[in-house]
């Protein structure tokens, strides 16, 4: 039986500029947010071309 191939997220896209206030008191920054769907999405996209290699 062959393993289920898992589907890859949909990519991140930056925020938009009115999307972050810039005084640096948000916890998380949608910023913060973007980068760590950027980093999952960077895994697992590097993971599944791994597998088809």
């Amino acid at each position: 039986m062959e393993k289920p191939q898992p589907q890859l997220i949909e990519k991140p896209y930056p925020p938009a500029d009115d999307d972050c206030c810039g005084g640096g008191a948000c916890s998380p920054c949608v910023w913060d947010y973007y980068y760590a769907q950027r980093k999952r999405w960077n895994a697992q996209r590097a993971a599944m071309l791994e597998e088809t290699e």
